[in-house]
């Protein structure tokens, strides 16, 4: 397996254990130099957000992947966390909405969640 897919299983699987609505898997490598792969997800709230965001740079870091940028936190409504090949973006629903980005990267391909989520190292 290789890094940019560990990263996006890592991720999802930190953001469903804290119940993340709605995740997507968006390949991009095909489309744009900027990543290989977009994590979406959506927090219901606040607090939710913050779990998120922990969840995901604990399990990450506790695999020894840190971030090379963070923008926002827990009183945004879109957090944006860039691991270089993968870019993990956590909104709240409403942004999410407003920000479309699975109508924007659509050239991408979306990927089964479920495929990364019942990986093992």
């Amino acid at each position: 397996m290789g890094r940019e897919a560990e990263i996006t299983r890592l991720a999802c699987q930190a953001l469903d254990e804290k119940q993340a609505k709605d995740i997507k898997i968006i390949d991009i490598h095909d489309v744009s130099v900027i990543a290989d792969y977009f994590v979406i997800a959506s927090a219901q709230n606040a607090n939710q957000l913050e779990a998120l965001i922990d969840n995901v740079r604990e399990k990450l870091g506790r695999a020894g992947f840190e971030p090379k940028n963070v923008e926002g936190n827990s009183h945004s409504s879109w957090v944006l966390m860039d691991y270089t090949d993968v870019i993990i973006h956590i909104f709240d629903e409403e942004n999410r909405l407003i920000y479309d980005l699975e109508m924007i990267w659509r050239d991408g391909k979306v990927l089964n969640v479920d495929d990364f989520l019942a990986e093992e190292r």
